[in-house]
């Protein structure tokens, strides 16, 4: 015999009474070779064959399925190991029909030296059957609605429950079609469905759809619908049988769940306390309500103050003032409304009860009643809104996060006629909670982001000036706020010599901490340039700052002392000479400057390229570039080059493009710039700044070599005197005698040669001294009694300002006098 393994459902074996019982089992005795050797009169009862007829010969010819000798040789080894094996194996009867048996296959066993197994089957028989009234009332009574329809898709027969939930008595459906009967339902779709049934033979599970019925005309059920195909005895389907199952809530709780999903990703998208409230209004309509909207406290939506009050922190205020911030309808307009985005609102649709706010808890109204005593006073002119567009269920949630009172969000329904309900109320809270965790970070961030941006524009520059050596322009561009406030920088610093310095720069990072580090490096370079120190010392000082600022920001923080925390940042220091037309620039991390000639011809010239500053430890260098009069030089941040593509290369293609206007006026030029290479909002600051350079002729600069004599003082000193009046400064001679007479006695008196003596025609005077000695000179005041000591006090006193700058030979004193 072949026991195999039968995949399909069982019949039921015999009752339980003979579970136990062998007596009745056919058995017989196998040999390992498959020969049998023992055969029962229960084995000849069940397959009809006599004990001659098979003792003696191969039991393959028993089984009703196909010889499967690897499944055989399983179950012998399987019995070989002292276990035994039993499954369900058809059988052949010696008049050829199929028997179905449990058969039992027991441990190897020796009979007479030879291995042997003992097999036991019994016939698998139907325990019960269920009589026609048993499965009659089954049909009738089953909470499923069940039906049967024809091939023409007519009711043939239908439970009591199908009748209940459609609510069509039993003789106005029977010969009729589904559309005839509830043509609101997705008749359609469900008639598709049976067709496709008919055609096929394949069923169709668990179709879900909603629609409504006359059972519950007011409300909309879902349903999960099965058809099956009805089969004749001779294969043909005859017909289709549906069942359906009111699943209305289980519909619900699904469609909210992904309500409350879908919100998470649709709600407080932007940093905007005002979009993200009118997000929450639009969302909800008209998945949720058919009117929404939002009020805030009109501190929220203020940026002067903290913008909120919290609801433990004491008295709050007498009545709560409310700004409309966001609201939604189904209708165009929103013609509910008794106030518009941005007006305050004072009752409706709610009495503003400053006790709901701070309680928290939701007002739940699923029948409103123009008439009832919730519409007093400044309420009253809701009640027309009310009757006129047929709201009918309120629910309003207060609008809470971190402890903190934001306002009110108020949903209502007026087409939709289902009422609010308690389950709705928890829906409302998770969209609102989601909505005011949204809106007070947008509060904080726009408070932060206000103080930034005022901060940063107080360290910026109100008003640049490059004297008669530059026209100078600029334009700074803010971040987008949801990329925070960056520490982007740039002046113009006028120097001795009717000398001129520019500088950008830019923070890493972003927010208050990069625009106050930004404040702190353009006050740091404004004092190094002051110190007339040339573009690579004043990089090295810059950088020696930041990594000392670094170190103190760790030990804030309080890491270990070790380590230092990165405060990183870029800039450029250019440094123009109206006089050589040259100009002197060092930069540290930061893109190369941009020069157009006078011809239109765009260049960018490549000073060495330094480390950014805060990694110390490095060198700077200053490389020197010749700009004829006319010249135009533009300094820029990386936001202004680094576009979409991210290619700046390309970015610095197209700066040169947009620049390359000859003699176009540069207020203009340089907003144009920064729209044409910046359209849209962007994720970084931007600062341009724009130089056109201009020569300080000969005859305004007049220049004498001074002997190393004593004698020579007055000689130089007549002959600036002279020059100053030529020029018709006359009120300047005399200052410019005794400053000229005090620096050139210095000089011959204390320094080394050679000694020259300059004059400069600028915006101011200006009296230059140049010697090779690096001595700095010092300020100090005389006792009565000294004979000297009082000539740079003089000059002091003389000139507007007064200093000194090393060269590379030595050192030069200035002196300017302020031309009335």
């Amino acid at each position: 015999m072949n026991p195999v393994r039968n995949g399909s459902d069982p019949p039921v074996s015999a009752g339980a009474h003979d579970l136990f019982d062998a007596s009745t089992d056919a058995a017989a005795v196998l040999s390992a070779q498959g020969v049998v050797l023992g055969w029962t009169r229960g084995a000849e009862d069940l397959l009809g064959y006599l004990a001659p007829e098979v003792v003696g010969r191969s039991a393959a010819p028993l089984a009703a399925v196909p010889d499967d000798p690897v499944r055989v040789a399983g179950v012998a080894e399987r019995c070989r190991t002292g276990m035994g094996w039993n499954g369900c194996v058809p059988l052949r009867h010696r008049d050829g029909h199929r028997v179905d048996t449990d058969l039992r296959v027991s441990a190897a066993f020796r009979l007479a030296g030879d291995e042997c197994f003992l097999l036991s089957a019994r016939e698998r028989r139907q325990r019960w059957s269920v009589g026609e009234s048993v499965l009659d009332g089954f049909l009738t009574r089953s909470p499923v609605g069940m039906a049967v329809m024809d091939r023409q898709l007519r009711y043939v027969w239908f439970n009591d429950t199908l009748e209940r939930l459609g609510g069509v008595p039993r003789e106005q459906r029977l010969g009729r079609r589904l559309s005839e009967v509830l043509p609101g339902l997705q008749t359609d779709t469900l008639e598709g469905l049976m067709r496709k049934v008919l055609e096929t033979g394949e069923p169709v599970t668990d179709y879900e759809y909603a629609g409504w019925s006359w059972s519950d005309p007011h409300r909309r059920h879902a349903y999960s619908t099965s058809f099956f195909p009805l089969v004749d005895e001779d294969d043909t389907v005859s017909g289709v049988c549906y069942m359906v199952l009111d699943v209305t809530e289980r519909w619900n709780a699904r469609q909210l769940l992904s309500l409350v999903s879908e919100a998470g990703t649709r709600i407080g998208r932007t940093l905007d306390v005002g979009r993200t409230a009118q997000e929450l209004a639009d969302f909800a309509v008209p998945r949720f309500a058919d009117f929404v909207v939002v009020d805030l406290l009109e501190p929220v939506l203020s940026t002067a103050g903290h913008g909120a009050w919290l609801s433990d922190a004491g008295p709050a205020p007498a009545r709560p003032v409310l700004c409309r911030a966001g609201m939604s309808s189904v209708r165009e307009g929103c013609p509910e409304a008794t106030a518009r985005v941005g007006e305050r609102v004072d009752s409706f649709p709610l009495p503003r009860d400053l006790s709901r706010l701070v309680s928290g808890e939701p007002t739940l109204i699923p029948v409103l009643d123009p008439d009832g005593g919730l519409w007093a006073g400044p309420a009253a002119a809701a009640t027309g809104g009310i009757r006129t567009f047929g709201l009918h269920s309120l629910l309003a949630v207060p609008m809470r996060a971190r402890n903190t009172i934001l306002g009110l969000a108020t949903f209502v329904r007026s087409l939709n006629p289902v009422s609010f309900v308690p389950d709705d109320v928890l829906v409302a809270q998770e969209l609102v909670a989601r909505a005011a965790l949204c809106v007070d970070n947008a509060r904080r961030y726009t408070r932060e982001h206000e103080a930034a941006v005022t901060l940063q524009r107080s360290l910026l520059p109100h008003a640049l000036s490059g004297g008669t050596a530059l026209e100078v322009a600029s334009h700074y561009l803010p971040a987008d706020p949801t990329g925070g406030v960056g520490g982007d920088w740039f002046d113009v610093l006028p120097l001795s010599g009717a000398r001129v310095g520019l500088v950008v720069g830019d923070v890493v990072g972003h927010g208050i901490t990069a625009a106050a580090a930004m404040g702190r490096l353009r006050t740091a370079v404004q004092t190094l340039a002051d110190m007339e120190l040339p573009p690579d010392d004043l990089l090295a000082h810059l950088d020696d700052l930041v990594l000392r600022l670094g170190e103190e920001e760790t030990l804030d923080e309080g890491t270990d002392r070790g380590t230092s925390a990165f405060l990183g940042a870029t800039c450029l220091y250019a440094v123009y000479d109206p006089v050589t037309r040259r100009c002197a620039m060092a930069r540290a991390g930061h893109p190369p400057p941009v020069v157009v000639g006078p011809d239109g011809r765009v260049h960018f010239p490549a000073p060495p390229a330094g480390p950014p500053l805060g990694l110390g430890g490095f060198g700077f260098e200053t490389g020197e570039i010749e700009l004829p009069p006319g010249s135009l030089l533009g300094l820029y941040t990386d936001g202004l080059i680094v576009g979409a593509d991210r290619d700046m290369e390309r970015g610095m293609t197209r700066l040169g493009e947009a620049l390359a206007r000859p003699g176009a006026d540069l207020g203009p030029l340089c907003r144009d710039a920064v729209e044409r290479l910046v359209p849209g909002p962007q994720s970084d600051d931007i600062a341009l700044l724009l130089a056109r350079t201009h020569a300080l002729g000969p005859d305004r600069v007049v220049s004498w070599d001074v002997p190393v004599d004593p004698a020579a003082v007055g000689t130089v000193r007549a002959a600036a005197t002279r020059q100053v009046e030529a020029w018709g400064l006359m009120e300047l001679s005399m200052p410019t005698e005794l400053i000229v007479s005090e620096l050139v006695t210095n000089a011959i008196r204390y320094a080394a040669p050679p000694i020259r003596l300059r004059l400069l025609r600028d915006a101011r005077l200006t009296c230059e001294v140049a010697d090779a000695s690096s001595t700095a000179p010092r300020l100090r005041h005389a006792r009565s009694t000294d004979e000297g000591g009082r000539g740079l006090f003089l000059v002091a006193q003389l000139a507007h300002r007064w200093g000194a700058r090393y060269t590379a030979d030595g050192k030069i004193i200035w002196a300017e006098l302020d031309i009335t």
